[in-house]
Order: structure tokens, then C-alpha cells, then sequence
């Protein structure tokens, strides 16, 4: 829990490998993203040993990059997290979960802000 805490309030950019409205790469899944996803290049999650992935709420069209402020963190039950991010407007826990439960709603988790 205390790696989720960490990230709240800083500032990230956000290189989006799944923008808004494209279809999840793996063929066995057949997710489109309603929002943008993508990684802060530089990290290690210590969950999978990959970059740590990012929803980014806001911007209502296709983006490569973003930076913008961490509002939350999603933690799953595996012990990976998934960092919230926005231009500073704030989401409550509500709002966070019915954005992100395309991809959630297959993971348990909990929302910390």
C-alpha cells in the first residue's frame, strides 16, 4: 500500500501505448478503450517488473503523451497498481471506478487516494 501512497499528488508524464478508442492489443480480448492508457517510461512496478501503467482521465480525444498529476492509485489484489492521472481536476472514488471498470472490473483491487 505504501507504493500507491507514494505516487499520489506527483507530477508524471504519461506515454500512452492504448489510446481512446483503439482496440486492446492482445487478440483475446476484445476491450476498446473509452479513455487513454499508457506507462511512465523509467519505472519498474515491483508487481510484474514492467513500467507502471496510467489511466488518464480528461482529455476526450486520441493522445501519445500527457503529463499531468497523479489523483489516485488504483492497488490490486496481486499487488500491482495502476496510477490515476489528470490535468488537476479530481475524480472521487465513484467516479475512478465506473471510468476505469472496462478494464477493472476483471481484477480485484481498491482505489487509494
Amino acid at each position: 500500500m505504501e507504493e500507491a501512497k507514494d505516487w499520489i499528488g506527483k507530477k508524471v508524464n504519461v506515454k500512452i501505448d492504448r489510446a481512446l478508442g483503439t482496440k486492446h492489443p492482445d487478440p483475446r480480448f476484445s476491450t476498446i478503450y473509452p479513455i487513454n492508457y499508457g506507462y511512465i517510461p523509467g519505472t519498474l512496478s515491483k508487481a510484474d517488473n514492467e513500467e507502471i501503467d496510467a489511466y488518464v482521465l480528461g482529455p476526450k480525444k486520441p493522445i501519445k503523451e500527457f503529463i499531468g498529476q497523479v489523483i489516485a492509485v488504483i492497488k490490486r489484489e496481486d499487488d500491482e497498481i495502476k496510477l490515476i492521472v489528470t490535468d488537476g481536476a479530481d475524480y472521487d472514488i465513484d467516479e475512478i471506478k465506473r471510468i476505469t471498470d472496462f478494464q477493472e472490473k476483471y481484477h480485484k483491487s481498491v482505489i487509494v487516494k
